[in-house]
């Protein structure tokens, strides 16, 4: 592209941006500054839409639009997204990629804030300032219905030390709070230098005076609060919310509240939004303080992920070098048809050893054999480790920053060409290595796309690594997959495909079955209680 210089000089070509959600001023300015036409399109949708960007060359939104396969086809000149904000969901990142077009997010621009409103949110729900406020403003004067207690010395317990975690719990230290997290991919000696320490999902509900979360909402941490779990956790625990809606189970929360096993819950989030009338009891409860969404909401976050995104813009137009792309690594890759499976099943193993073990991972081993792997080793391996985080790391984790967040939490990552065993031709296999021990996933391609797990730690099998799984070990003997059958009948739900592997006749077993829909706690409580059946775990690829 032509321009008068390398210093953001002027384009000769006018260039036109599309804006379909609010943002601030600034980016409009930034745009004109540069000699590209801003289009602004709030609330468009349907025809007007697919006019609207036909013409763009690049496309900035925050949550409120949904940029679809069909939109980013009838853009024929789009060549960037920017997402002034952190997640990309409401992106199809696959047809963007497929059409070369590169998506860039804003992941830090609303971490302090974020952070900000969990601590303000905490500290108001223990000393009840916005019950007492109310009560002031109604013109009472009662002070004994609103005694608080103090944070200093209580113990907090953080669930996801990613960047909004970390400020949260520096934050929190200030006022003298004992810091515990949970977080499966943060290395001790990270959490050290925050002044954490690092505890299982058990021992963190057992000790802490106030819970804070701070996760993606996926499978894995979805009902990661619920009535299970928060009958294990202080008479009077104290909930903080600003995550995502859905972590916290908002059903149980009430009954929870009444019985006074939760002493106060503060809520930044909800799994429907705005709350349908069902919540409205929760909401008005005395011990529940809530937002609408706003922990971002500040003018500070507002004009830091403005500027942020605008600047990328820019840059992705002048053909320069982006410092947050979501897909630049994907697009390069789409050009090399041979690798495509091999990156999708290289995600999927990572997000399958990343369920199936258990503990604090210390290290991450990506083993290749066979021509293409041996030759795409490298992406190969950051496509296992952003498998492997995508669970619990609270932005978005692409083939990019990958391998950084990996350093960032001190896991140790190893590439290790032709060290994968085993009689196939071509395969891919990945080792964790956690506090509990060490486990191992293989897999390889059959028919050109046709992914297939075919190793789970010493145990050889066959099946597809996708959809909702479930993978335990058991005692050899008649009868066994009828049990856990039986269970799964009764509760409605059907078996898509089942594998087992075994060293021998009549010694333990491994087996993976495939089934049509997520597997409830308690569904997977029962299948363990099983005799001779152990180790079961929930696995969601």
């Amino acid at each position: 592209m032509d321009r008068d210089d390398g210093n953001h000089g002027t384009m000769t070509k006018k260039m036109k941006v599309l804006i379909t959600d609010a943002v601030d001023p600034i980016c409009i300015d930034m745009l004109e500054a540069r000699g590209i036409t801003p289009d602004v399109r709030l609330k468009q949708s349907g025809e007007a839409l697919r006019e609207a960007v036909a013409e763009a060359d690049g496309w900035i939104i925050r949550s409120g639009t949904t940029i679809t396969a069909d939109l980013i086809e009838a853009a024929g000149n789009l060549r960037v997204i920017g997402r002034a904000g952190v997640g990309v969901d409401n992106i199809d990142l696959a047809a963007a990629t497929r059409r070369g077009v590169l998506v860039i997010n804003a992941p830090s621009g609303n971490t302090i804030s974020t952070a900000e409103h969990t601590c303000a949110m905490l500290l108001s729900m223990a000393r009840r300032v916005p019950q007492a406020n109310r009560s002031i403003a109604e013109g009472k004067w009662d002070r004994k219905s609103f005694t608080g207690s103090e944070v200093y010395e209580k113990t907090l317990g953080v669930v996801g030390l990613g960047k909004i975690g970390r400020e949260v719990a520096v934050r929190m230290a200030g006022f003298g709070m004992n810091l515990i997290g949970y977080d499966p991919v943060l290395s001790q000696e990270a959490a050290e230098r925050l002044g954490v320490r690092l505890v299982d999902m058990d021992g963190l509900l057992t000790g802490s005076d106030f819970i804070t979360v701070h996760t993606p909402l996926n499978d894995a941490t979805r009902g990661l609060l619920r009535k299970e779990t928060l009958a294990q956790c202080r008479q009077g625990v104290c909930i903080v919310n600003c995550a995502r809606g859905g972590i916290v189970e908002e059903k149980d929360l009430l009954a929870a509240l009444d019985s006074g096993q939760v002493g106060g819950v503060a809520l930044d989030v909800y799994s429907i939004e705005p709350p349908p009338v069902e919540l409205q009891e929760l909401l008005r409860h005395p011990k529940v303080i809530a937002t609408p969404h706003i922990a971002a909401s500040t003018e500070e976050a507002q004009e830091k992920v403005a500027v942020q995104i605008t600047e990328q813009v820019i840059r992705a137009l002048c053909g320069e070098a982006v410092q947050t792309p979501v897909n630049a690594l994907a697009i390069k890759m789409a050009a090399q048809p041979d690798v495509q499976p091999y990156l999708s099943l290289s995600d999927r193993l990572g997000q399958l050893i990343g369920q199936l073990g258990g503990g604090r991972i210390r290290g991450i081993t990506v083993g290749c054999r066979g021509d293409v792997p041996r030759r795409y080793s490298e992406v190969l391996t950051v496509a296992a480790v952003r498998g492997i985080l995508s669970k619990w790391v609270t932005e978005p984790v692409n083939l990019i920053n990958a391998p950084f967040l990996a350093e960032d939490m001190g896991i140790h990552v190893t590439e290790a060409r032709d060290t994968a065993p085993g009689g196939y031709t071509n395969l891919l296999q990945i080792g964790l290595e956690t506090d509990d021990g060490a486990r191992t996933v293989a897999g390889t391609i059959f028919d050109r796309d046709e992914p297939r797990l075919v190793r789970i730690d010493d145990y050889w099998l066959e099946i597809k690594p996708e959809g909702h799984m479930i993978v335990y070990r058991n005692v050899d003997r008649p009868g066994m997959l009828a049990a856990v059958g039986s269970i799964l009948a009764r509760n409605d739900i059907n078996i898509g495909a089942l594998a087992l592997g075994r060293a021998g006749k009549g010694e333990i077993a491994l087996t993976a079955v495939t089934v049509d829909e997520v597997v409830a706690a308690a569904v997977v409580g029962e299948i363990a209680a099983l005799d001779g059946i152990e180790d079961v775990r929930r696995v969601d690829v």
